[in-house]
């Protein structure tokens, strides 16, 4: 208890009192108003009890000081002078009750409500506050979170146009991320973004924020900071991090980070602008190295590539879930007469926006950069399956039938059981179906290619080696992956007529195909003069807009 009075007999009074009523506080006496500010500073105290009048000094400049220091502690004025009109106008001013002191017949009751009550507006008030930092902050790092730093982005962005002060944006990836929480579990991963949190915190000023953005991304808001100023903080983010040792369960491991830059300046309107180009800029930091920082510049053909990567992605995402996905084909002949045995064609996918087909080239290089690929093979397959269902074409007794897919797909353990699934609800015969896989997704993912392979290949399916002779190392990877098809990269064939090197390596594909008894697919095959000379050279088959153009499926 704080007791406010110039008047030590009447404090003894008022502890007797309590005393009498049960009550024996732990009490000060102050009676001046800069010891009642440094007891309010100081101490941690339940209740107030202040006389009105005081040499220079009253009830409600009491009133005003609690209000300061200690909002919810209650105060309680007992005065011997005070009316009631300014006992009213005390009450409007914060105080709690107001007593007499020739009649303190009230002091213990409105001392227990007002203790009372005073600690249930202080719960309160915390469970308040704590509602309010966990609605801006992140509950593992104790960061700023996502919403509170694009706020914080706009006030920034309102002050360059204000005033035209420029500020800077980071945006911050973890590169080994996944590696830690793949083999040692989230646990691990948790510990180890808040251990990272801590060392950023300690490199940024205090004005500045640090934010956890999601996952393992972080955001950097460095006000009225230029870009020269900026990199230096940025490369000195990236080598605290380089030189941090993870160490979980004994096992060390290396991290660092890759960051994106950009100066919030006059030509940007909203966070979202700003964040879509510090991303931008942060992948292109993991595409050139990893830990290392790279600036948002408009005139970077990379950047401007992926902003259109990252347009194709929402167009991608709204594609599959209304089915805009459909099918054409190109068909494939027989070179010889031997190979004539059964109708063959590629399935090929386009994208169907209203009245326009868009091609896969536009769209494909998307997908395979944000992870959608495996998702699109996946339609594609499905639209393939039920085309040959429909028709009956799966289960004739001749016929093959060429999907492509992607090597990301290759590397999902559920894609097999899918197709097999797929194939058994339609009732299709695994034979008449050619999946198709570029050599060079092959070659990187070359462990899951071959037990994809070996275990469609089981259940009959047909394999075929897309843009051979693209690769360096093509025919000694024939080896190790048992296809059925060589498909000769398109690039050779188109210039064999006037290039004696590509009608050398189109001639040594075809040799070494058939030496490991496989069939040989000559792509890009425009005009009648080129198709003639794959006859002589014995190729088996022959596809490309001078054999047929491509159509659609129906």
């Amino acid at each position: 208890m704080l007791i406010v009075e110039d008047s030590e007999d009447d404090a003894l009074l008022l502890l007797r009192e309590m005393r009498k009523g049960g009550i024996a506080p732990y009490h000060e006496l102050v009676d001046s108003e800069d010891r009642l500010s440094y007891a309010l500073r100081r101490g941690k105290w339940d209740i107030v009890i202040t006389d009105h009048n005081m040499p220079g000094f009253s009830s409600f400049r009491v009133l005003e000081l609690t209000k300061k220091y200690c909002k919810d502690l209650p105060v309680i004025i007992v005065s011997g002078t005070i009316g009631e009109g300014v006992a009213v106008t005390a009450m409007k001013a914060g105080a709690q009750d107001y007593i007499m002191k020739d009649n303190l017949s009230r002091l213990i009751p409105a001392i227990d409500r007002e203790v009372r009550e005073g600690f249930m507006r202080q719960a309160k008030r915390v469970a308040e506050n704590a509602l309010e930092h966990m609605a801006y902050h992140d509950s593992l790092t104790d960061l700023v979170n996502r919403r509170e730093f694009e706020r914080r982005l706009v006030q920034a962005l309102e002050d360059t146009h204000k005033t035209g002060r420029h500020h800077v944006l980071l945006y911050l990836d973890l590169d080994q991320f996944k590696i830690i929480n793949d083999t040692c579990g989230h646990v691990a991963g948790d510990y180890l973004l808040k251990q990272v949190a801590a060392l950023l915190s300690l490199q940024i000023r205090s004005d500045d924020t640090l934010a956890r953005l999601g996952g393992d991304e972080f955001g950097v808001l460095l006000r009225g900071c230029d870009a020269v100023h900026a990199h230096k903080v940025a490369e000195k983010l990236c080598e605290e991090v380089h030189e941090f040792r993870f160490v979980w369960q004994n096992k060390p491991f290396s991290v660092s980070l890759s960051i994106g830059m950009v100066v919030i300046n006059e030509n940007y309107n909203s966070a979202g602008e700003l964040l879509s180009h510090a991303d931008l800029a942060c992948y292109a930091a993991k595409d050139r190295g990893r830990n290392n920082v790279q600036l948002y510049e408009t005139d970077d053909s990379d950047m401007q590539q992926r902003q259109r990567d990252m347009n194709w992605t929402s167009r991608i995402q709204q594609a599959l879930q209304n089915n805009s996905f459909c099918l054409w084909q190109q068909e494939m002949v027989a070179l010889q007469p031997e190979a004539n045995d059964g109708y063959r064609t590629e399935f090929l996918v386009r994208l169907n926006e209203g009245d326009d087909i868009v091609p896969p080239g536009a769209f494909i290089p998307a997908a395979e950069r944000f992870n959608l690929m495996t998702r699109v093979d996946r339609k594609v397959i499905e639209l393939a399956f039920d085309y040959l269902d429909r028709t009956g074409l799966g289960r004739e007794s001749t016929g093959t039938f060429f999907i492509n897919l992607s090597g990301s797909s290759f590397n999902e353990p559920e894609l097999f059981l899918y197709i097999s699934q797929l194939a058994e609800r339609y009732k299709l015969i695994p034979e008449r179906i050619c999946f198709e896989i570029t050599e060079t997704s092959a070659i990187a993912n070359l462990n899951a290619t071959q037990r994809f392979i070996n275990s469609a290949k089981r259940r009959g399916f047909k394999f075929a080696l897309d843009d051979f002779g693209a690769g360096m190392s093509s025919f000694s990877y024939l080896k190790a992956l048992p296809v059925d098809y060589l498909k000769i990269d398109g690039g050779f064939v188109r210039n064999l007529l006037d290039d004696p090197i590509d009608l050398s390596i189109v001639d040594a594909c075809n040799r070494i195909g058939h030496s490991a008894g496989l069939k040989t697919v000559a792509e890009f095959v425009e005009n009648d003069e080129v198709r003639a000379r794959l006859v002589e050279l014995g190729l088996d088959y022959a596809q490309g807009y001078g054999i047929s153009m491509p159509r659609p499926l129906e």
